[in-house]
């Protein structure tokens, strides 16, 4: 059985007051029936992280070089990240890949430094509306996963989580329908199982594009579906609580 999961990417946004006010008030409502993680903007994780519950909401990061130290201007490594206490990790999210120009390559040299440092990459695949449209979909997808597949042993990745974002759907307001979702979700665990059959039943699934308190309930219903990245509905602190109880209801 795979315990839900609800992870918050608050990207650039808020400000110190208004981060901890959020992660206060997620935390007045804890503990969930899902596991819970907030993934602030990395100026405010020290605040952040002294209200965080233990082991009730956890914190990830938005980002991370692969390399540990060194003439990096502007970045910020594994070590830093661990010891603001974060336990998660975003990789190969595609604001990343199309702003940045971020590789799949960057993505599994990235993991590969997370996973020395015992924190959990959320690796983030999907498609652009081009692609979907050309009938592409799991094709990319599948080019995504298996670069970090490919490199990675089993019991390397066992702790990892994959998060299903189509690109149409982020911030745009509109979302994959639970069955087309479920579909992709279903493909994705299926390129797991091509390389291990336990790791694709353990492996938890999260869904990501514009999900909300309206929708969330169906989406997470889909077999496949193991909880949410949330974008814009996190900064809500009533609208995340209620996608965290609606996830521990499925």
């Amino acid at each position: 059985m795979r315990k839900p999961l609800v992870a918050g990417n608050w990207k650039m946004n808020g400000t110190r007051e208004s981060s901890a006010e959020l992660a206060a008030s997620i935390c007045s409502s804890a503990p969930f029936r899902c596991d819970v993680v907030v993934i602030p903007p990395v100026i405010y994780m020290q605040k952040v992280s002294g209200l965080l519950k233990g082991e009730s909401v956890l914190m990830g990061a938005q980002n991370v070089n692969s390399y540990e130290q060194g003439a990096y201007t502007g970045e910020i490594s594994a070590p830093m990240i661990r010891e603001f206490g974060c336990s998660y990790c975003l990789v190969g999210h595609s604001e990343r890949r199309m702003l940045f120009g971020e590789s799949n390559e960057t993505t599994v040299a990235k993991i590969e430094t997370l996973l020395k440092y015992q924190i959990q990459p959320i690796l983030c695949v999907g498609e652009t509306i081009k692609q979907r449209n050309s009938g592409h979909t799991v094709q990319v997808v599948s080019d995504q996963l298996r670069s970090v597949l490919d490199f990675f042993s089993p019991s390397d990745l066992a702790n990892a989580l994959i998060a299903y974002e189509p690109v149409w759907a982020i911030g745009t307001g509109e979302t994959a329908s639970p069955r087309v979702a479920g579909e992709v979700h279903g493909s994705i665990r299926e390129i797991i199982r091509g390389k291990d059959q336990n790791l694709a039943d353990s492996m938890r699934i999260l869904y990501g594009g514009s999900v909300n308190p309206s929708n969330a309930y169906s989406l997470m219903s889909e077999v496949d579906i193991d909880g949410a990245l949330v974008g814009g509905a996190s900064l809500s602190s009533i609208d995340f609580i209620k996608i965290c109880n609606l996830a521990g209801e499925n």
